[in-house]
């Protein structure tokens, strides 16, 4: 990640409420998943919720990166 990149994600962290959203959430979707990969064996649901939330976590990083871009070239 280069300086200016990083400046940007910490203004928008500190200044722009849907940037603050997307973060909490992709942390609580990674949360969700360190739970899951914890376990040795994993039922064909969990391995079923194992990819929606991996798919939900890259939605979210596309928005936050989606924001970045457009404070970085405004």
């Amino acid at each position: 990640m280069s300086t200016l990149t990083g400046a940007i994600r910490e203004t928008l962290m500190a200044n722009n409420p849907e940037y603050q959203r997307l973060c909490t959430e992709h942390a609580h979707y990674a949360a969700l998943l360190d739970e899951l990969t914890s376990k040795r064996y994993l039922t064909d649901q969990e391995q079923l919720e194992e990819v929606r939330i991996k798919k939900m976590k890259l939605r979210l990083k596309d928005e936050m990166q989606t924001l970045v871009h457009r404070n970085g070239s405004a």
